[in-house]
Order: structure tokens, then C-alpha cells, then sequence
């Protein structure tokens, strides 16, 4: 049986892949959905607690979800 892996790969190329195997592509990418909204809520966090050394969150920034098998 097929297992996958979840892949973030940023605008400027930086690739993150999760060690996490799922079961089915569906689950892989939901969990890709809910780690790019990780990424924002932390810069948003960031920016509250100090703005002066952290931009504020750029929205538009793509972020691309990509499903691979394990």
C-alpha cells in the first residue's frame, strides 16, 4: 500500500518535506493546508510581538502544497 509524504515549497524554491507518511493523498494534503496556515499564523505572531525585527505577514507570498509518494 502506498504511503505520501507532504512537500512546502516556497517562492523562492526553499522546499520543506515532513517526515510524516500518510495513507491516503487527501490526508497528505490537508495537512499541508493546515502547516502553510502554521506558517502565516506564526508571522503574524512574530510581527505582533515585535515588529520593528519581523515584517509584517506577506499574504500573497505563495506557497505551494506538494503530495509525493513515500
Amino acid at each position: 500500500m502506498a504511503q505520501y509524504k507532504v512537500r512546502l515549497i516556497s517562492e523562492d524554491g526553499e522546499v520543506h518535506e515532513e517526515d510524516d507518511l500518510y495513507d491516503t493523498e487527501e490526508d497528505a494534503y490537508e495537512y499541508g493546508c493546515y502547516l502553510k496556515s502554521c506558517y502565516f499564523q506564526g508571522q503574524e505572531i512574530l510581527h505582533m510581538s515585535n515588529p520593528g525585527d519581523n515584517p509584517e505577514p506577506d499574504y500573497d507570498e505563495e506557497i505551494k502544497i506538494e503530495v509525493v509518494e513515500a
